[in-house]
């Protein structure tokens, strides 16, 4: 098989779990490798690329990479490096080359900007805004789509934004390793801003702001303009979401009879009266935003005071994460997950459907595992919505440049190798 004008393609980094990846997906781009470091999220993505129906493409031509990012090959180099995509030269028929990937995207971590941490920015060895901007270097993808907490947004990181924007599209920033004061290049793209978007807005019953940029080869933008996806709809409370999974969860219970049965009608009912009532107030039965958690300090949980008193507004005990049915059975936890005078905990699906996942998509590894997958993740649908919006401008551009070499009196197949060379024109932006 070789390469379709139709297909869009992607790379994306710090994959996760797939919230990115799913929404990604759902907006039309096929995924040519997925790069994750933690393995139980790589876990994830290739247990489900490989059972799922509607992945079978990146089941042929994605390759999903378990490793450091910053020792990712995306290019071959002549005889002295061979590129980490693989199943790519099945689809490409040769290995990836630059200027031709469609999409770079990446979630990359969080910590050093997000309120919750200390905001070390730049300091922090855990920011890859600087290996992404290598990464677009050395790719140039017709677009780059880069998600991060809102924190990012903060008036302290704004010599950082602008450095990355500088290198990006060209302009004066503060270098922020030797703090001089420079007149970047650019590497031939053009921001179009860092938008805050909240997941409550595309359907997802969770106060998640994220800030998303999107930058687009000035060469494949031209006269089109980027436009920014806007709220699909009335929000979705934690009622409506969790009605019938909590339905599910009690449903054995009251199946049993007796003052089982008479315990599980109690709390299945003063939850739904929660989480009801919690749609009359200021945030509609909208939850607080879930949090992955530190591999350093503690398990599973659903976050710090002010969001455990969200949760129990909503009618959910927020001090840890449930087992499921099978595993409270198994360890006769149901007291403790199920039946407290609080409410329920959440079980590691429900987060994924506060999170906005599909039903489908499961999660590797033990439950504190795969909690942190779902609450590390960037909400699927938030996903779909920006991707759909890349992927509108990036088809627009096609049909533009085909109908232009048409006109020119070239074939249709012959206005692809442009692709490459206008890459190879910016090469002279290289900072």
């Amino acid at each position: 098989m070789g390469p379709s004008d139709d297909v869009l393609t992607s790379i994306e980094i710090c994959a996760g779990a797939g919230g990115q990846a799913i929404g990604l997906h759902q907006a039309g781009f096929k995924h040519l490798a997925l790069v994750e470091i933690d393995a139980y999220a790589a876990q994830t993505l290739q247990q489900n690329i490989a059972s799922l129906g509607e992945w079978s493409w990146e089941r042929d031509y994605c390759d999903v990479i378990s490793g450091d990012v910053n020792h990712f090959v995306p290019l071959a180099s002549g005889n002295s490096r061979e590129t980490d995509l693989k199943k790519a030269q099945k689809y490409l028929g040769r290995p990836l080359a630059k200027g031709e990937l469609h999409l770079l995207a990446g979630g990359v971590p969080c910590p050093p900007f997000s309120h919750a941490g200390k905001q070390l920015g730049k300091d922090d060895e855990r920011d890859l805004f600087p290996r992404i901007l290598e990464l677009a270097d050395e790719l140039r993808p017709e677009a780059v789509m880069i998600e991060n907490v809102r924190g990012i947004k903060d008036a302290k990181f704004e010599e950082y934004r602008t450095y990355i924007e500088a290198r990006l599209q060209g302009g004066w920033a503060t270098h922020p390793v030797t703090g001089i004061v420079e007149d970047f290049e650019g590497l031939g793209y053009q921001v179009c801003e860092w938008e805050v978007l909240e997941a409550s807005d595309f359907g997802v019953p969770q106060l998640r702001p994220r800030a998303v940029l999107v930058a687009i080869r000035k060469d494949v933008l031209g006269d089109l303009k980027f436009v920014w996806p806007t709220a699909t709809g009335s929000p979705v409370s934690v009622y409506q979401a969790l009605r019938e999974s909590m339905k599910a969860r009690y449903a054995p219970y009251l199946a049993m009879g007796g003052e089982i049965a008479v315990l599980a009608a109690k709390r299945l009912e003063k939850w739904e009266e929660e989480a009801r009532k919690a749609e009359q107030k200021k945030d509609l039965g909208i939850a607080p935003t879930l949090v992955g958690g530190s591999k350093k300090h503690g398990g599973a949980d659903l976050g710090p005071s002010r969001a455990k008193a969200a949760w129990r507004d909503l009618g959910v005990t927020g001090v840890g994460v449930a087992n499921s049915h099978e595993e409270s059975v198994r360890k006769q936890t149901q007291d403790r997950d199920l039946f407290r005078e609080t409410g329920p905990m959440l079980t590691v699906e429900q987060a994924a459907i506060i999170q906005g996942f599909p039903s489908n998509w499961k999660f590797s590894g033990g439950k504190t595992a795969q909690y942190r997958q779902v609450g590390n993740a960037f909400p699927p649908p938030v996903a779909a919505a920006v991707g759909k919006a890349i992927a509108d401008v990036l088809r627009a551009a096609h049909e533009r440049d085909r109908r232009k070499a048409e006109s020119a009196g070239a074939l249709p197949g012959q206005a692809a190798p442009a692709v490459a060379d206008r890459a190879d024109d910016l090469e002279g932006a290289h900072v």
